[in-house]
């Protein structure tokens, strides 16, 4: 048995002994489809390492009263995150008006109650996982912030949220318009970053330098890094 077997085993487990609620237990004794099992053993686990505060198959309630049901709610200090896999099938080819007419309700329904989703087609997962993998640090990063060294500013820290959040090189006249700062403050709190480790030039050419995220900075960044190997 893998790595993964075992913690999902042990993950999937916990959450049908801890579940009261017998609509959720019913499903999850079902076991998760198959979409939802490769997306955690190709993309998920590969990234984040771990299960914690994921939880699938999870019941919420919408505007009209029904039963919804996420395929993996991502839920840290009881924020709201959504993780839905696409079949091509169901979800495109077979997909007629009614039910693609609430499918957009069942999503704009959910994010006027909090939701932030990320619905991943499953054709991605298997043709461009490490794009899925991208997508998953980056959801990550709008509900955890990695621990940062407790010297940094505020606006150093900033800095390193705005860098995790678009994933990618980014010019210091990007990143003082996103702080509110002139762009040669910008370049000094690059600079001041980047004596301490935490960002690097990317691209070196002299007018126009980009920057972005060393490993150093983020544990996340790491395991993607180690997976491009």
């Amino acid at each position: 048995m893998t790595v993964f077997e075992q913690q999902y085993t042990v993950w999937l487990e916990g959450q049908m002994a801890a579940e009261k609620n017998p609509r959720r237990r019913e499903l999850l004794e079902k076991g998760l489809g198959h979409g939802t099992v490769e997306f955690l053993r190709t993309i998920w686990h590969p990234t984040v390492k771990n299960f914690d505060f994921l939880y699938p198959e999870w019941e919420v309630r919408d505007f009209h009263n029904g039963y919804r049901y996420v395929d993996l709610a991502y839920m840290p200090g009881g924020m709201k995150g959504g993780i839905e896999i696409q079949g091509y099938g169901p979800h495109a080819r077979d997909l007629d008006v009614r039910r693609f007419k609430d499918l957009c309700w069942r999503h704009c329904l959910l994010a006027l109650d909090g939701w932030t989703f990320l619905p991943i087609a499953f054709p991605s997962i298997q043709e461009e996982p490490e794009r899925c993998r991208q997508l998953v640090l980056a959801f990550i990063g709008r509900f955890i912030s990695p621990d940062t060294p407790a010297q940094l500013a505020a606006l150093e820290v900033e800095t390193l949220r705005y860098a995790r959040r678009v994933m990618r090189p980014f010019p210091a006249r990007e990143l003082a318009s996103h702080l509110q700062v002139t762009e040669r403050y910008a370049r000094q709190l690059l600079q001041q970053l980047m004596a301490k480790g935490l960002v690097e030039i990317t691209n070196h050419q002299q007018r126009y330098r980009l920057y972005g995220l060393t490993e150093l900075s983020d544990p996340y960044s790491r395991n993607l890094s180690v997976l491009k190997k």
